[in-house]
């Protein structure tokens, strides 16, 4: 680790400048030399976190770990949500949203609750060659994992084990992964957690202006009618963040009882398809297209790429989006009715 060494020097000769040459108030003799002070360590942030931009003093190593997240408002308030580095947020079924939780940064002491994976989740973690942690698939994706298509630990075969139940809820709400746990899931199934693909974001430095585009403080992502999965994200002027509320309930971590902070909300417009009389679909997150990125209480319209399994926005001219330092939330969007009538927003 590297160091800077600071000294803090305090001249006694200055401060004195204003007093008496020979003596000071109370009659304390004036010194001409300069008194050293205790010498402090300040270690030099040397490195970039890969998907929140934040500096560090060490490089970190481990692989992203990707788990679905269960957003049914029975499953709420999600525990460990506030610590992911990135997370996305899409249909599953009918008009119900699952979240991918992407952490790279740290991981939290339990992450949950977990729910099943579906072909288009597969497609996220093999592109960032994450590992990939859910409970249950659906036809589709069991043949993907079994296949071998991503490392990964599925709460099918390690339910009570590796994943945990919890009292609190019924299932299938209830079922978590502690962190501690993830590494024991990783050597369970020979997969490592070495990070080797190194992928990563694209962030503005401290002194680059982003306020581009137009003042949107409140911005609203509507997937259907009942509200139950529809969100909006309000701008703290004050903490440069924002705060999250769906279905008209702040969204909070369970483990600390805080709200979660954003730097970034992005909506990336798809096509979406069902595929089966469940109501199962399937999402293309591969061809690219319209997408709106709200930074900093401003709102502008950009488009997205899949660039090497990492999915960015991108400028007119072909050129990474940059994103603020810290937590960065990504709505998937149904090209029907599509971002203008999805996604509303006011001053």
């Amino acid at each position: 680790m590297t160091k800077k060494r600071v000294m803090f020097v305090v001249c006694a000769a200055l401060l004195l400048a204003a007093c008496n040459k020979d003596e000071v108030e109370n009659g304390v003799p004036a010194s001409a030399e300069p008194e050293e002070v205790e010498e402090v360590e300040v270690e030099e942030l040397r490195y970039t976190m890969p998907f929140t931009g934040e500096k560090v003093a060490e490089e970190s190593f481990l692989r992203p770990i990707l788990a679905t997240i269960n957003n049914h408002p029975d499953a709420r308030p999600q525990s460990g949500i506030a610590y992911a580095d990135v997370v996305y947020e899409m249909l599953a079924e009918g008009d119900v949203t699952r979240l991918l939780a992407l952490y790279q940064s740290q991981i939290p002491t339990t992450i949950g609750p977990i729910r099943s994976a579906r072909s288009y989740f597969i497609d996220m973690a093999k592109g960032l060659d994450a590992f990939y942690i859910a409970h249950g698939y659906s036809p589709e994706a069991k043949a993907m994992l079994t296949s071998g298509v991503v490392d990964n630990v599925n709460g099918m075969a390690y339910d009570g084990t590796l994943f945990q139940r919890s009292n609190e809820r019924k299932a299938p709400h209830n079922s978590y992964m502690p962190g501690e746990n993830v590494t024991a899931a990783a050597e369970k199934v020979g997969a490592s957690l070495l990070y080797q693909k190194k992928v990563s974001y694209s962030f503005y430095e401290e002194q680059d202006s982003v306020k581009i585009g137009k003042n949107a403080n409140e911005v609203k992502m509507n997937y259907n009618n009942n509200g139950s999965f529809n969100s909006v994200y309000t701008y703290d002027v004050d903490k440069q963040t924002y705060t999250r509320t769906a279905a008209n309930t702040v969204t909070v971590d369970h483990l600390t009882g805080e709200s979660v902070e954003l730097s970034n909300v992005l909506f990336f417009e798809m096509a979406h398809r069902v595929i089966d009389s469940e109501g199962r679909r399937d999402i293309d997150i591969t061809s690219g297209g319209r997408a709106y990125v709200a930074q900093q209480g401003m709102l502008r319209e950009v488009n997205w790429e899949n660039r090497d399994g990492l999915l960015v926005a991108v400028e007119q001219d072909g050129s990474e989006v940059q994103l603020v330092a810290g937590q960065t939330w990504v709505h998937f969007v149904p090209t029907s009715p599509g971002l203008t009538s999805s996604v509303t927003y006011s001053e």
